[in-house]
C-alpha cells in the first residue's frame, strides 16, 4: 500500500524558515508521480487546516493564500512532495501531514484525500 514519510519538522523562532518533505512509497503506479498531493496542519483537536495542494503537473489551485511565504513544489522523479515555510509565525505551530490522493488533481478537502502519513512536528516559538 502506499506509505508517506515526512520530515523536516521542528523547533523555529518566528520569523524563521523549514523545509518539510514528503516521500511517498509503495506499488509503482500509487506513487506520487501522477497524484495529487497536498499538505496539511493539524492542532491538539485533531482538527485538520488546509496548507497547499498540488496535482500531477505542478499547478496549485488550493493554496493557503494566507501564508504568502509558503511554497509547495514536488520533484516526481523522487517521488517526494516539498513544503517550503517561510517567516514563519507562532499561529503555525501544529503537526503537518502530508497526504495522498487517488487522483492527479490537487484538493483543499480532507475527505478527498485517501492516504496520510504521520505527521511532523513544527512548532514556531513566539
Amino acid at each position: 500500500q502506499v506509505r508517506l514519510v515526512e520530515s523536516g519538522g521542528g523547533l523555529v523562532q518566528a520569523g524563521g524558515s523549514l523545509r518539510l518533505s514528503c516521500v511517498v512509497s509503495g506499488p509503482s503506479s500509487r506513487t506520487s508521480a501522477s497524484r495529487g498531493m497536498g499538505w496539511f496542519r493539524q492542532d491538539p483537536a485533531k482538527k485538520r487546516y488546509f496548507v497547499a495542494g498540488i496535482g500531477c503537473t505542478g499547478y496549485t489551485p488550493y493554496p493557503d493564500n494566507d501564508q504568502c511565504g509558503f511554497a509547495i513544489s514536488r520533484d516526481n522523479s523522487k517521488d517526494t512532495v516539498y513544503l517550503q515555510m517561510n517567516d514563519m509565525k507562532h499561529e503555525d505551530t501544529g503537526v503537518y501531514l502530508c497526504a495522498d490522493r487517488k487522483y492527479g488533481g490537487s484538493s483543499a478537502r480532507s475527505d478527498e484525500y485517501d492516504y496520510w502519513g504521520q505527521g511532523t512536528q513544527v512548532t514556531v516559538s513566539s
